[in-house]
């Protein structure tokens, strides 16, 4: 059972408040519930849940302590972007907002809000109605979403301008980098997962069309 699974939060996350390990137990709890229903994740990753999905996305904090404003595309079961809003909840000025599509699982994220990150933004549309609407963020994540070149495209506007993306990649990142820079250019800093040594998180900024 996810929701009553050993966690150290000092392995896991650096040492978290009590409060918020309560939230994240309560998100746990939640994500038992609903996930049999609307399959929020792969089976596969539900017994070790507290590192494959909250340790997972925990991780992006440690690679941008600065920022306040985080957008997540398509959310899902809110990986990485309930966890961050969760995260970040005691902070006054963040601001984290999830991008979801999907009607149940939009269902599910409004369910965790109210119980457990109340300053969390849900969009309950497609990331391209959602993206002209929103304000710029400082960070734009994805997890398991759309391979890279895609991402790109999504978020081009964005990341043009100001914002930096921290995607999560698996083990065929290399090639989709490769494919990616036949129409773009742009900064790129890899950095290896701290979970999961087949994975790792691609920081990217700058982006521009590449020349003709």
């Amino acid at each position: 059972m996810v929701g009553n699974a050993a966690f150290d939060d000092t392995d896991f996350l650096g040492g978290v408040s009590r409060e918020t390990h309560a939230r994240l137990r309560d998100y746990a709890t939640l994500y038992e519930k609903w996930s049999p229903r609307i399959n929020l994740t792969a089976p596969s990753t539900q017994k070790d849940f507290w590192r494959r999905h909250i340790a997972d996305s925990a991780q992006l904090l440690d690679l941008a302590t600065e920022a306040q404003h985080w957008a997540d595309l398509g959310s899902g079961g809110g990986f990485p972007g309930m966890v961050i809003a969760i995260l970040l909840q005691d902070q006054p000025d963040a601001r984290v907002e999830l991008i979801e599509s999907n009607r149940k699982k939009t269902a599910f994220l409004q369910a965790v809000k109210a119980q457990c990150a109340p300053s969390a933004i849900i969009h309950p549309a497609r990331i391209e109605a959602a993206i002209p609407a929103m304000k710029r963020p400082d960070i734009v994540t994805a997890r398991a979403l759309a391979a890279l070149p895609a991402l790109l495209d999504m978020t081009s506007a964005w990341l043009s301008s100001g914002t930096r993306a921290l995607f999560h990649k698996g083990r065929g990142y290399a090639g989709e980098i490769e494919e990616s820079r036949a129409k773009h250019v742009f900064d790129l800093v890899i950095h290896k997962s701290r979970i999961d040594a087949d994975s790792v998180i691609l920081e990217i900024s700058n982006l521009q069309p590449k020349p003709a």
